[in-house]
């Protein structure tokens, strides 16, 4: 991993403040280097393209919940994907639909992985560790 990557944030893309809470706890259990931006709906997401344009670095990672207010999670996924600079962003969808409909549709998107939320603290630090390991660390992203 490069120190540009380690200087890249990762958005959380959530509106339940206890996920917020679990995912910073999970990170900080697990000594996550990247500093976790949090988005509280929609909205809030898509405002980060701008400050992105603006200069501040984008992240190394999305997860993007889809059950958002203002604007849902495949909308921003949309819009993201439409948008030429920043759309190999990697976007993991952490949500709790199991749907089919809405596991195709985050696909069709171009969502790179779809993870239904676990429930158990441990189970979450296990997935948390997981993104940190593939995303942060062994994923090489286009430069």
């Amino acid at each position: 991993m490069t120190r540009q990557d380690l200087d890249r944030p990762i958005l959380l893309v959530e509106d339940n403040p206890m996920d917020v809470d679990l995912t910073r706890r999970a990170f900080a259990k697990r000594h996550l280097v990247n500093k976790l931006e949090v988005a509280r709906d929609g909205e809030e997401a898509l405002a980060f393209i701008d400050r992105w344009e603006a200069g501040e670095p984008p992240p190394v990672v999305i997860l993007l919940d889809l059950k958002l207010p203002k604007v849902d999670g495949l909308e921003v996924l949309r819009q993201l994907r439409s948008h030429q600079q920043f759309r190999s962003i990697p976007v993991v969808i952490v949500t709790t639909s199991s749907e089919d409909a809405d596991i195709r549709a985050a696909y069709e998107l171009g969502a790179n992985s779809y993870i239904v939320k676990p429930v158990d603290f441990n189970r979450f630090l296990d997935v948390a560790q997981q993104i940190e390991l593939y995303w942060s660390v062994l994923n090489t992203p286009p430069k």
